[in-house]
């Protein structure tokens, strides 16, 4: 960290109340110029005697360089070592962490220091701890930009006023509403309140509800929140809408003699039974000299969605479609979506292919790529096309099966190159018509998935390279940077603890060993544990012109191109890659890089949508076995408390500390691990526990177990 000379910033032994009071100033406003009239005029300075008093403080603070002049008679703080920008995130105690880019560690901040800053905030933090040896601690002292000014919560009504309490749990304070900000909310309503002003010394800032989402509790209500909380859009403009619809639903034979035609290739789609729009088909033929074509056809988005339209603007904002527990809230409208752009069967449709020759090793012989017109012969369900892998009789069971086989070899070649290959398990909820959850069911990949999703990956492997190697142009590619193995230590002292080693020498190595404990581990019930673990361990994909390399699937080369229905970046990439395919030149690199960064900060946004829906509908689900017991594993230990997943349905709740019984419990941060002061028992990660469910809350989403000893 560089630092600039020590400067005194503590005042002179004269003057030493007015001169802290003009430091405090300038340092709650360390951008901002000022003259000596702004100054006294802000700081409630009348007289003639304090006025002067404050000229000669100026003189002096200007001397010290604790201040500059940037014009005659203006003045402005000049910055020490100490003070820094960053982003904050607070923890749902009230504490905060600011990210500071120019620093090896996140500075804490304890709640009483962190002042007006709410979480996600980009703030000005002053370090006032830094001993060698202990973390860095700091203040905050000022809000440089909000992230958000408009928050979901529920609403606490008092006789004369209201508070709004807001649903985030990292959002440390209510809003204070007076009854004129009130927008006809009653006591128990889930509303957004817009940030309107903190004043200075109130514990609480001022709010104005601004919409009612509904009565807290209710199914599309907190649906609703949960959109609102993220600030997804769900509804489309109408000059959106009329660009939608002024597409013709018929292709003019003009633009299909530009493209290559599919139309007599069998071809045909594989997705959900309840998918609504088919973005992805698959052509298949064998060749005269026995290998096999196989073309993936994606639907040709960009030939609807062009740039600087009204569309796109749209399609860019939302960056991606979001999917909660029971509903979509797609990147474009429906007419495009879920119409002109999906590859339904027995109509002609538009697309953007990827032609593979393999052999019957499945090694590539040679590729196209570019626009065809395709039309579908049959539209498979992942259930169905599992049953022709397994033996079914089925029309096209032949191309099918060999389709699956060159698949297999495909998957091998890639784990055996060192892809890792695990997978977390994703789970949904069969929900009544109210939307209450009846059973949580898990998502099972079988062949049919796996089939698909091989030939998406070839494809995008094969885009990437094609541009990066061949074309040598900006795209937006998509990166999995290798994992930091301090950021791994504690995966790694788990696995270990259930006996798999993990050999960090090298990302071969930490590939390999990864891969052996998935195998070695599966159906085991600390799989549940590890898998997950691992994945959290590691460093998150993102969008960027600036490398290539995923280390998740060890390829040297990958992007996005297979879904621009619900991905913007794929919608991106189809954009150049066509415009490369006719030897022109696409937008400037930075603006790409711009939207591969929004792009990123949106599908983390959707991903923590989709998570919160999800841990929303598991509580609820809960709330209809208080007092049951269950069988679970340890996922988490914190100083307050340990996490629990139950093996039955994978819902988590936690086993506070404080409601532990028959013993004193004391956390060890080392291990991770809770300890019986008397009796020495040990609760750690990964253990087995029985717990009874003792409460839950549905506006918190939390879930409150009590342990069962034996």
């Amino acid at each position: 960290m560089k630092k600039k000379k020590k400067i005194n910033k503590s005042g002179p032994k004269k003057l030493p109340g007015k001169y802290r009071q003009l430091l405090e100033f300038f340092r709650l406003n360390p951008r901002k110029s000022f003259n000596y009239k702004q100054i006294t005029h802000q700081l409630g300075i009348n007289s003639q005697e304090q006025k002067e008093d404050v000229i000669k403080i100026l003189q002096v603070m200007e001397k010290e360089e604790i201040i500059e002049a940037v014009d005659r008679g203006r003045y402005r703080y000049v910055p020490d070592f100490s003070l820094f920008t960053g982003k904050v995130e607070f923890t749902q105690r009230g504490a905060a962490f600011v990210l500071v880019d120019e620093l090896e560690e996140d500075v804490y901040v304890s709640k009483s220091l962190s002042g007006m800053a709410l979480n996600g905030d980009i703030v000005t933090v002053e370090l006032i701890r830094q001993k060698k040896g202990s973390r860095l601690e700091g203040k905050i002292i000022e809000v440089v930009e909000r992230a958000r000014t408009e928050f979901v919560g529920t609403v606490q009504r008092m006789k004369k006023f209201a508070f709004v309490i807001p649903d985030n749990s990292r959002i440390h304070v209510d809003f204070f509403v007076t009854p004129e900000n009130m927008n006809k909310a009653k006591d128990g309503d889930k509303v957004v309140v817009e940030l309107l002003d903190w004043p200075i010394g109130k514990p609480n800032p001022y709010g104005l509800v601004t919409s009612i989402l509904g009565k807290a509790g209710e199914h599309d209500t907190e649906m609703h929140a949960i959109v609102a909380e993220f600030g997804f859009k769900v509804d489309f403009e109408p000059n959106v809408l009329a660009d939608a619809e002024a597409f013709p639903d018929t292709i003019s034979k003009e633009e299909i003699s530009k493209r290559k035609d599919f139309r007599k290739t069998l071809t045909f789609t594989i997705d959900p039974v309840d998918a609504k729009d088919f973005d992805d088909a698959i052509s298949y033929k064998v060749l005269d000299n026995g290998n096999f074509e196989i073309g993936v056809h994606i639907a040709d988005v960009s030939h609807f969605v062009r740039p600087n339209s009204a569309l796109d603007d749209e399609a860019y904002d939302r960056a991606t479609s979001v999917y909660l527990v029971d509903r979509t809230i797609p990147m474009l409208p429906e007419r495009i979506s879920n119409h002109l752009c999906s590859l339904k069967p027995n109509v002609d449709r538009l697309a953007f292919a990827v032609i593979f020759e393999l052999d019957k090793n499945a090694d590539m012989v040679n590729y196209w790529v570019g626009k065809t017109v395709i039309h579908s012969d049959r539209r498979f369900s992942y259930e169905e096309a599992q049953e022709v892998i397994e033996g079914n009789s089925n029309e096209y069971k032949k191309e099918i099966q060999q389709l699956n086989a060159l698949a297999l070899k495909l998957r091998s070649q890639r784990f055996k190159s060192g892809a890792i290959s695990f997978e977390s398990d994703e789970y949904r909820f069969t929900l009544d018509e109210n939307g209450k959850p009846l059973e949580v069911i898990k998502k099972e990949r079988k062949e049919a998935h796996k089939m698909i999703e091989d030939y998406m990956l070839l494809a995008n492997k094969t885009v990437a390279k094609h541009v990066y190697t061949k074309i040598k142009k900006t795209l937006p590619y998509r990166v999995h940077e290798s994992p930091n193995v301090e950021k791994m230590a504690f995966f790694i002292q788990t696995a270990k603890k259930f006996g798999y080693l993990i050999d960090t020498k090298s990302h071969e190595t930490i590939s390999a060993t990864i891969n052996s404990m998935v195998e070695r581990s599966e159906g085991k019930v600390e799989a549940n544990i590890l898998h997950p673990l691992a994945i959290r361990s590691m460093e998150k994909a993102v969008y960027t012109t600036k490398d290539t390399y995923h280390f998740g699937l060890n390829f040297d080369y990958y992007t996005h191109f297979t879904s621009p229905i619900r991905r913007y970046p794929d919608l991106i990439v189809h954009r150049l890659l066509f415009d490369y395919l006719n030897k022109k030149n696409g937008p400037d690199a930075e603006a790409i890089e711009k939207a591969c960064k929004h792009s990123s900060q949106m599908e983390q946004k959707a991903t923590q949508a989709e998570r919160a829906s999800t841990k929303y509908k598991q509580i609820e689900f809960l709330s209809d076995f208080i007092g049951d017991v269950f069988t679970g594993i340890i996922s988490g230990v914190t100083e307050w408390g340990i996490f629990v997943e139950l093996k039955d349905n994978h819902c988590e709740g936690m086993v506070r500390i404080s409601d532990m019984k028959g013993d004193f419990y004391e956390f060890y941060e080392k291990d991770l691990s809770v300890v019986g002061r008397r009796t020495g028992r040990r609760y750690t990660f990964g253990d087995e526990v029985k717990i009874r469910i003792k409460k839950t809350n549905m506006n918190k989403r939390t879930a409150d177990f009590s342990l069962i000893h034996e």
